[in-house]
This record gives structure tokens, C-alpha cells and sequence, in this order.
């Protein structure tokens, strides 16, 4: 049995919360994550401590659960080496071994780029720039990454082994619906799709395998970055109302705007 979790905005909904939640209610055995990369964060709260991820899968609290990152994910080595270390997972994490890899000259690219970093408003983590060289078929992958090595594996085959065994399989997404770079604000969204069905692929699981779907809302939007926001308030509203919030991987302000169900979050 598969459940898929993706964000139904621009992102930061909550998913983290959630999931923290799902994962110790229903005690998934393998825990996936999907999505782009380390550009997207999750802040859990767990007994009293704030752990703000860039890869890690949010329901790592579940200490039974195994823990693995797709092979549609990017990953950044040294943010992924030292989220293990932080939070003692050397034992519990697997990383596919056709996962992507962000180099040093990715970031540069992104935070160099007039059209990502200023333009669209990229948060500079170098996953434009990386899944540009992906396409490119140039892109290192984390079969190549020495440091990576101890925790390599083959994140569909355990995935479908579970699912063949009866065991409970969460995955992940980041992110949310209006930043799919095919069904998004374009072009003011992220470098790969970010629905339900890419985070299924991401991991390599079958859309018959997936028996639920939680997309997860929040009443008041929020976006980081450039691009459409028809709800959006002024910033002193959202102090007034103390909902402002700032980006777990970037730390900007993030827009702040109403709830409105009768405008999908593609529509400009």
C-alpha cells in the first residue's frame, strides 16, 4: 500500500506537520522522498526541537521506518552527508544510486543566472542548473560520489519489494502543485513536476500501487520568489495577522496572500 503526500499551493503548506503526524499514526515501514531537491525545505517539530531538512524525509521521526531519496531527486552531498550525521541515519537512510547530483558549479550558475536568481526568483541552490545538465546527459549521478557510496541503493526495488510484502509506503513530495514546471505559474516555478504522479515516478512505483493521495492546503497561501499571487497581502497585514513566515532553505520573507478556493494556484 502506497500514500503519496504533495502540496496543493506554491509550497510551504505544511507538508512537514503532516507528515510528522502520518508517520506516527499509521507507522509506514519505507519512507520515500520525492521532488526536486535541496531547494525545498521542511521544518519538523519533534519533542521540542526544530529540524529544519533540505533532503531527509520529514517522517524520519518514525525511527523504524527506512528511510530512502529517489532516484528523481537531486542531491547536494555535502547537505545530504551532513543531515545523516546531524541526525544519526547512517543506518536507516538509502539513496538511489541514479539519484542526480548538485555540484559547486551548479549553485554558481543558479546564483549567477539574471534570469533564475533574479528573474524567476530561484533560491540558489543549484537544481535549475543541474537538472538542465540532467537533460544534457552530463550530469553526475550519486553512483559516481565516493562519500555517498555506504548508502547506496536501489530505491524501486525496495519500494516494490515492500509493496509485494504487504508493508506500508509513504512518499514524499516538496513543494506544491502551482510550482510544476509543466501545470504551474510558468515561468515563475521550479525546474521539474511536482504533482502526485511525478512523486510516484520519482521513486519508481507503479500508479496502480498508489491506493491514496493527501494533498495538503493551508488556510492562508504563502509563496517564496517571483510569479503570480492574485490573493497576495501587503506585508504589514500579514504581521498584523502574525502569520508571517520566511523560507526554511532561503530565509526571505515569504508572500502571504488569502485563501481562495474558487482560483486554482496555476491561474494568474
Amino acid at each position: 500500500m502506497v500514500t503519496i503526500l504533495v502540496g496543493g499551493q506554491w509550497g510551504d503548506e505544511g507538508k512537514g506537520k503532516i507528515i510528522s503526524y502520518m508517520c506516527l499514526k499509521d507507522r509506514p515501514d519505507i519512507i520515500g522522498r520525492a521532488g526536486v531537491g535541496p531547494n525545498a525545505g521542511h521544518t519538523v517539530v519533534y519533542k521540542g526541537v526544530k529540524y529544519p531538512l533540505r533532503l531527509t524525509p520529514s517522517g524520519f521521526i518514525n525511527e523504524k521506518a527506512r528511510l530512502l531519496i529517489g532516484a528523481g531527486v537531486l542531491v547536494n552531498p555535502e547537505v545530504m552527508l551532513k543531515e545523516i550525521e546531524d541526525m544519526n541515519l547512517a543506518g536507516r537512510i538509502g539513496i538511489d544510486m541514479r539519484a542526480g547530483i548538485i555540484e559547486e558549479d551548479h549553485i554558481k550558475r543558479d546564483k549567477g543566472s539574471d534570469h533564475l536568481a533574479g528573474k524567476i526568483g530561484s533560491t540558489g541552490t543549484g537544481c535549475g542548473p543541474a537538472n538542465i545538465d540532467r537533460a544534457n546527459r552530463s550530469l553526475k549521478l550519486a553512483r559516481d560520489i565516493e562519500a555517498l557510496k555506504p548508502y547506496l541503493t536501489d530505491v524501486p526495488q525496495e519500494m516494490n519489494d515492500a509493496i509485494k510484502a504487504g508493508r506500508k509506503v509513504l512518499i514524499e513530495g516538496s513543494q506544491g502543485f502551482g510550482l510544476s514546471l509543466f501545470y504551474g505559474t510558468y515561468p515563475f516555478v521550479t525546474s521539474k513536476d511536482t504533482t502526485a504522479g511525478m512523486a510516484a515516478v520519482d521513486c519508481g512505483v507503479g500508479p496502480r500501487n498508489v491506493k491514496d493521495v493527501v494533498v495538503v492546503f493551508k488556510t492562508f497561501v504563502s509563496r517564496v520568489g517571483e510569479g503570480p499571487f492574485p490573493t497576495q497581502m501587503p506585508e504589514e497585514e500579514a504581521k498584523r495577522l502574525g502569520i508571517q513566515e520566511y523560507g526554511t532553505v532561503t530565509g526571505r520573507p515569504r508572500r502571504m496572500g488569502y485563501f481562495d478556493s474558487s482560483r486554482p494556484a496555476t491561474r494568474p
